[in-house]
C-alpha cells in the first residue's frame, strides 16, 4: 500500500507541474483528489474488453434484452437531467455564449461543476455500452473509434474537472446530453425487434454527433478569437481533440453510409448478368416469356 500510495503522489505531482494549480472549489469531490482510480478503471475497461471477447468465443451470445432496456433508459434519464440543469444553471449565471471564465458566476459555476461531475462519472458508466457489446458478440461495434473515444473521455473529464470545471466547459456536454437522449432512446428501442422498422434514422445520429462536434469547435475557438480569461492551452487541447473525433466519425460515416450502399449496388449488377447473360435472357428462353419479364 506504501508503494502505491507513493507512486500516488508521484502522479498527482507530476500532473500538479505540468497543469498548475487544481480548482479548489472541487477539492474533495469523489475520484477527483487522486488521478489513480480514473487511470486504473480505464485500464480495467480495457483488459475486460480483451477478456471478454476471449471468454465469449467459444460461448453463445447473451441477450440481455431487460437490462439492456433498464440501462439505455437510465442513460436517456441522466442526459436529459444534465441537460436540463446545465441550460438552467448557465442561465443563472448569466453565462456568454462567446467565452465564459471560470469565477465571474459565483454559485452558478459551483452548480455548472456539480453537473459537470455527472458528466464525467457517467462516461465511466458509458463503459458497460462495450461491455454489453462484448458479452452480446456484437464484436463489428467494438472498433477502435467506439475504444478510443470511450476510454479518451473519462479520462479527459476528470483533468476538465479538477481545473476547469464550469465556465467555457459547460458547452460540449450541453451538446452531448442532447445527443445522448436521441442516442440512447434509439439503443433503448433497437432492442425490440417489433420496432427495427421505426429506426429509419440511425444515419442522422452520425449526422448529429458531427455537427455537434463542429460547434464545439466553433463555440471553443471563438474564445481563442475573444478572449476572457479561460486558459488558452486547454482551448487549444479540447479543439485538437475534438478534430481528431472529427475525424475518426467522418471515416466512420462513409465507411457505413457511402461505401456500403455502393458496394452493395455494385453486388446486384453483377446478379443481373450471369455468364454474359442478362436475366431477361433466361426469362425468354425457349421462345417463353416470363411474367415476370413482361
Amino acid at each position: 500500500m506504501e508503494h502505491l500510495k507513493a507512486f500516488d503522489d508521484e502522479v498527482n505531482a507530476f500532473l500538479d507541474n505540468m497543469f498548475g494549480p487544481r480548482d479548489s472549489r472541487v477539492r474533495g469531490w469523489f475520484m477527483l483528489d487522486s488521478y489513480l482510480p480514473t487511470f486504473s478503471l480505464t485500464v480495467l475497461y480495457l483488459l475486460l474488453i480483451w477478456l471478454g471477447n476471449r471468454c465469449m468465443r467459444n460461448r453463445p451470445a447473451l441477450s440481455l434484452r431487460g437490462i439492456l432496456t433498464l440501462y439505455n433508459l437510465g442513460i436517456t434519464l441522466l442526459s436529459a437531467y444534465m441537460l436540463a440543469e446545465l441550460i438552467l444553471s448557465s442561465w443563472e449565471g448569466g453565462y456568454n455564449l462567446q467565452c465564459q471564465d471560470l469565477t465571474s458566476a459565483g454559485e452558478a459555476d459551483i452548480r455548472v461543476a456539480r453537473v459537470l461531475w455527472w458528466y464525467y462519472f457517467s462516461k465511466l458508466i458509458e463503459f458497460l455500452d462495450t461491455i454489453f457489446f462484448v458479452l452480446r458478440k456484437k464484436t463489428s461495434q467494438v472498433t477502435f473509434l467506439h475504444v478510443y473515444h470511450h476510454a479518451s473521455m473519462f479520462n479527459i473529464w476528470w483533468c476538465v474537472l479538477n481545473w476547469i470545471p464550469c465556465g467555457q466547459s459547460f458547452f460540449g456536454p450541453t451538446l452531448n446530453s442532447f445527443i445522448h437522449i436521441l442516442m440512447y432512446s434509439y439503443y433503448g428501442l433497437s432492442v425490440f425487434p417489433s420496432m427495427h422498422k421505426y429506426l429509419w434514422w440511425k444515419k442522422y445520429l452520425t449526422q448529429a454527433q458531427l455537427v455537434q462536434f463542429l460547434l464545439t469547435i466553433t463555440h471553443t475557438m471563438s474564445a481563442v478569437v475573444r478572449p476572457c480569461g479561460f486558459p488558452l492551452g486547454c482551448l487549444i487541447f479540447q479543439s485538437s481533440y475534438m478534430m481528431t473525433l472529427v475525424i475518426l466519425f467522418l471515416n466512420f460515416y462513409i465507411q457505413t453510409y457511402r461505401k456500403k450502399p455502393m458496394k452493395k449496388a455494385m453486388e446486384e449488377a453483377g446478379k443481373e448478368v450471369k455468364n454474359g447473360f442478362s436475366k431477361a435472357y433466361f426469362s425468354t428462353a425457349n421462345g417463353v416469356i416470363s411474367k415476370k419479364a413482361q
